[in-house]
């Protein structure tokens, strides 16, 4: 087994035609990706207004998808390596693109999280397929950690395209338009990637392991259900057994793979402390940030009252940052080191997070930008850096999987962020005490109340929006500061898993 970080023919591999124009191809998946997550926070209160979801439902609306994909990431991944990361990848952008438009005609809530779950899906085919795809169309280290830069500025600037597109359909068309967004750059992939990306896959692949396939699917829906209920009703007999459930299928997931002569997954990438550390610290930096990134466009627009593409253009600091910082981190992780860069990041979005906890209705928006922006510079940098070290960390016969570890920790943090701090905005709310008159409907989401205000009379109407307005951003207050301290904890942990690590510099 050749490990790419050391190829047989350097000069050939360095000098592949074409992987530039191919690295645009994946990028525009990436694309795809980001801009579906953020365009479904902007049309949240919209949702909430046409579809009327509990607050329980609103939450699924927004984890479920994370749900899915977390549990889907790793069998994919492998997949991938095993049947091609082109074909998988062009599967799953056409399926993308079809159940977009599934998301995009929704007519009650249910049909709603059907639709999310059938998008994580699709979606569980991308993100690993291209990161693998780069590790194996770069292999001269340099030039690896400038495409890994470029591949995440791309989902950063999806960040930033996504509000503000989807702000501008939001003003013009209904809520479902954003999700139709993804078609025309799906088309673009597809019909691109089928004349430029090259095909790469295990060569000794092994059977795919239907077992293995459950066993990790139940595992990672049992837990994060078990964790997301907890956070919101408590500890109940249900959670309990679906905590267990899932537990008990992960661990056995766990030991088939030990005992399986070719795994879905290699355990033993584990034992790199460079690879697990990298993991940890994507995970709980997503984590810290998920469910505050969830709630602050409502924040935005239901509690300050902004436009939908105001508020597109309002989160815009945090993509410009995290795209300036990508395309430069690997650069300054060599100069200085993995760790510094890494913990540095982390401790700058915990600060930033930090600073959030004094927001109220009238926070000015230099407090706000100034956040987002150095939000975005700390994710930028660690987010570049550990998907690097995890790419660096294992021959290219086993990127699919590799790169699918990496992915889900970040869906796992996506999904758990959302459940835990949504949670917390979501419990706080629900106490807001309103005045004599305030519908039952009003507690369940600030779209609810926003909504059940227009039958009030106008004094009743002003009373319960500043209740429920107060309660919302104390929720929001109390999530970033759980957030902040989460992100800081990375950042230690992340300087003593990290010591030592070094990103090849292709000497």
């Amino acid at each position: 087994m050749t490990s790419t970080l050391q190829p047989a023919n350097p000069t050939e591999a360095v000098k592949r035609p074409g992987r530039w124009l191919a690295l645009s191809v994946l990028v525009l998946a990436v694309l795809l990706v980001a801009v579906d997550a953020t365009v479904l926070g902007l049309a949240t209160p919209y949702i909430s207004e046409d579809l009327k979801p509990s607050g329980t439902q609103l939450l699924w609306i927004g984890d479920v998808y994370s749900f899915v994909i977390a549990g889907l990431l790793v069998s994919m991944g492998s997949l991938g390596d095993r049947i091609g990361r082109k074909r998988i990848l062009l599967i799953g952008a056409t399926a993308f693109g079809a159940v977009s438009v599934l998301n995009a005609y929704a007519t009650t809530p249910e049909m709603m999280i059907a639709a999310r779950a059938l998008l994580g899906v699709a979606g569980a085919t991308l993100m690993p397929a291209t990161l693998a795809l780069i590790r194996n169309l770069f292999h001269d280290p340099r030039e690896r950690s400038l495409a890994v830069g470029i591949w995440g500025a791309t989902a950063s600037a999806g960040t930033a395209v996504g509000p503000i597109v989807g702000g501008f359909l939001l003003e013009h068309f209904w809520w479902g338009s954003v999700f139709l967004i993804n078609l025309p750059v799906m088309a673009v992939l597809v019909l691109v990637g089928i004349k430029l990306l090259p095909e790469s896959r295990n060569p000794r692949p092994g059977p795919w392991d239907m077992i293995s396939v459950a066993l990790s699917l139940v595992g990672m829906i049992g837990v994060v259900y078990a964790v997301k209920e907890a956070a919101t009703h408590g500890i109940t007999w249900e959670t309990l057994t679906s905590g267990l459930l899932g537990a008990g299928a992960l661990y056995g997931f766990v030991r088939r793979q030990l005992a399986l002569p070719t795994p879905l997954l290699d355990m033993r990438l584990f034992r790199h402390r460079g690879f697990s550390g990298a993991v940890l610290a994507d995970l709980l930096t997503i984590l810290g940030l998920s469910g505050l990134v969830f709630f602050l466009s409502q924040y935005l627009q239901l509690v300050q009252g902004r436009g939908p593409l105001e508020a597109g253009l309002a989160e815009l600091p945090a993509a410009v940052g995290a795209v300036v910082a990508g395309l430069i981190a690997g650069s300054m992780a060599r100069r200085f080191s993995v760790r510094s860069v890494v913990s540095v990041g982390l401790a700058a979005v915990g600060l930033a997070l930090a600073t959030l906890t004094v927001i109220d209705q009238s926070t000015g928006y230099p407090l706000l930008g100034t956040a987002l922006l150095f939000v975005g510079i700390g994710a930028g940098f660690s987010f570049t850096v550990t998907a690097d070290v995890i790419l660096g960390s294992v021959p290219k016969e086993q990127a699919g999987a590799a790169s699918a570890v990496s992915e889900t920790a970040y869906e796992l943090g996506a999904a758990l962020g959302i459940a835990v701090l949504g949670s917390i905005v979501t419990g706080v709310y629900r106490d807001f005490k309103g005045p004599a008159g305030t519908p039952a409907e009003a507690h369940e989401s600030l779209g609810g109340a926003v909504e059940a205000s227009a039958g009030l009379p106008a004094h009743t109407s002003e009373a319960m929006l500043d209740a429920a307005r107060t309660s919302f951003v104390d929720g929001l207050a109390l999530a970033a500061g759980v957030g902040a301290a989460v992100l800081l904890t990375a950042a230690v942990a992340a300087w003593f898993l990290l010591r030592g690590q070094r990103l090849d510099s292709g000497l």
